[in-house]
């Protein structure tokens, strides 16, 4: 009995000291916004991060038939009903970009499709780290230098799913902003959209100086020009292909 209640104190200890330890800012419905300039973070290199796992029905499954058979230890001999449909392990190729507008009026987008990655030490401001097809621990990342805050007018940080099945339902999804100074952000991709493609996730825009993150959120059922025509960007799009890895 010891060694039970000794895991659920740890587990409920690492829980409740989530926030407060790790210095964070989530942004919820409630609470959609934030000033990096206020936060003391908005200087240096913001490190955007986009990491996800996946939720399958095959696992949840499993984990509620041996919580039956504890209960029910005959049943472990009477063979399983098999059901039609049943969803397994969805590999999911999840995608983060960022369409930028500058205050000079140029525009453009920042992503894997394409191989459009951005430049961190000269316009648009805004980089690329890789494109991660697997959803390795690391995620992808997106950097922006906020040394250079005077010259980005708005971003709009997004992810899709490039050319599988829709999933976001299936995938828990949460995007981390890392600056330089101050504490980090963190947002859930918490709502659920089973057909959904592409989701805005958050903007940040410079407002007579400061700059402000918000929480977006967004779910929609087509690609970035989808997008782009919710947000007003205004650019063109056409279809874009990945090398095969």
């Amino acid at each position: 009995m010891a060694f039970w209640d000794g895991l659920r104190r740890g587990r409920s200890l690492q829980f409740d000291s989530g926030s407060a330890a790790t210095n964070s800012i989530e942004l919820t419905k409630r609470h959609p916004t934030v000033s990096l300039t206020k936060q003391g973070a908005a200087t240096g290199n913001l490190r955007v991060n986009l990491s996800w796992r996946m939720r399958t029905s095959d696992i949840e499954g499993r984990s509620k038939q041996s919580g039956r058979l504890l209960r029910h230890p005959f049943k472990l001999f009477q063979p399983d009903v098999v059901q039609a449909h049943t969803q397994g392990v969805v590999n999911v190729d999840l995608d983060l970009g960022c369409l930028y507008e500058l205050t000079d009026g140029s525009k453009g987008v920042v992503q894997p499709l394409g191989s459009f990655f951005g430049s961190i030490n000269e316009a648009p401001y805004v980089k690329l780290s890789g494109d991660d097809r697997f959803g390795s621990p690391s995620g992808e990342t997106i950097y922006v230098n906020l040394d250079h805050r005077e010259s980005i007018k708005r971003l709009l940080f997004f992810a899709y799913i490039y050319d599988q099945t829709p999933a976001f339902d299936r995938t828990h999804a949460h995007v981390t902003l890392y600056p330089s100074n101050g504490p980090r952000v963190e947002i859930e991709l918490d709502e659920r959209a089973p057909q959904a493609r592409s989701c805005a996730i958050f903007s940040m825009e410079n407002v007579k100086g400061e700059l402000v993150v918000r929480r977006e959120v967004k779910f929609v059922y087509g690609f970035q020009a989808e997008l782009d025509r919710l947000y007003g960007w205004g650019l063109q799009w056409g279809r874009g292909y990945k090398n095969r890895v």
